[in-house]
């Protein structure tokens, strides 16, 4: 049986091992042996070790044929120290034939509302975006250079039923109004888990994947149609220039970035059918849900 290492054992990560579960021995990297029990119980043996500590890292070495990386860059810096060490284990003995990468599409930085392919040119402006660049460059020349297939997958804001923006929408943060808003992009987590599936199977050596569903939302109504969805008041709305006074820099990295991505390669050559292609359509199966109706 082919062995898989996942990189990075979050929700995401979890979604995935349940749709491996059987056909691939699964390996999980960890920090915190609190959650050794977790990925038992998920048919994934922990593997304990630090990302930051590169001598943890030696009984990653000729384990894996496949590697899943869904960890992220360090909270500081220019670079990504953890895929640099990542990858310099997996090169001490018998490489794997392929690692799939989860970035983010906040490598393409501000797009004024375009639509944005996989072509274009990478503008991040934060300085966690610009870690990620430099992941995505670090694993491509490596990629390159030792022959593993690499697949980059740029992943918009992932939601599920348990990952809504309540909390946010009762601490009544405002949102930008309807004219000077930016575009959003999102992936519901299932199809994320999918599409890493379609990416294991189907994508082309050394390529890049937009990871987004079929909406088209301006962040506002998307906060909105949560807040319908629950039966919350809309948040309120001020103007752009206001917004940059009195929210967070946390948010104000993603208000301030406004694109459509474009899915195009991700359905022709990973073949994905999205079990939710739009945000509003899932909403709307969470409002009958919990209607009872």
């Amino acid at each position: 049986m082919k062995r898989i290492l996942i990189v990075g054992c979050g929700d995401i990560a979890m979604r995935v091992a349940r749709l491996l579960s059987g056909q691939y021995r699964l390996f999980g990297l960890l920090r915190n042996t609190a959650r050794c029990a977790e990925l038992r119980a998920a048919g994934i043996t922990p593997l304990l070790g630090d990302l930051d500590n590169p001598l943890s890292l030696s009984r990653l070495t000729g384990l894996a044929h496949t590697v899943l990386h869904f960890s992220p860059p360090p909270n500081t810096g220019e670079s990504d120290t953890r895929t640099r060490n990542l990858l310099a284990v997996l090169s001490r003995s018998t490489l794997p034939g392929s690692l799939v990468y989860i970035s983010t599409s906040g490598v393409y930085g501000d797009c004024a509302g375009e639509y944005v392919t996989e072509t274009r040119t990478l503008n991040a402006q934060t300085a966690r975006a610009l870690r990620r660049v430099a992941a995505e460059n670090i694993i491509r020349r490596w990629a390159k250079r030792t022959g593993v297939r690499s697949t980059i997958l740029r992943v918009p804001g992932i939601y599920a039923a348990d990952r809504l923006p309540l909390q946010r929408l009762q601490q009544r943060l405002p949102a930008i109004v309807a004219a000077e808003d930016s575009y959003t992009n999102h992936i519901h987590a299932d199809d994320l888990a999918h599409i890493v599936m379609s990416a294991l199977r189907y994508a082309k050596p050394n390529r890049v994947y937009n990871t987004s569903d079929d909406s088209e939302l301006k962040l506002g109504d998307y906060f909105d149609r949560v807040a319908d969805t629950f039966d919350l008041p809309h948040v309120p709305r001020v103007s752009r220039e206001r917004a940059q006074q009195i929210l967070p820099k946390t948010l104000l990295s993603f208000i301030n970035e406004s694109r459509r991505l474009m899915n195009t390669r991700m359905k022709r050559e990973l073949k994905v059918k999205l079990h939710y292609p739009t945000v509003a359509d899932t909403l709307k199966t969470i409002q009958k849900n919990n209607s009872g109706t």
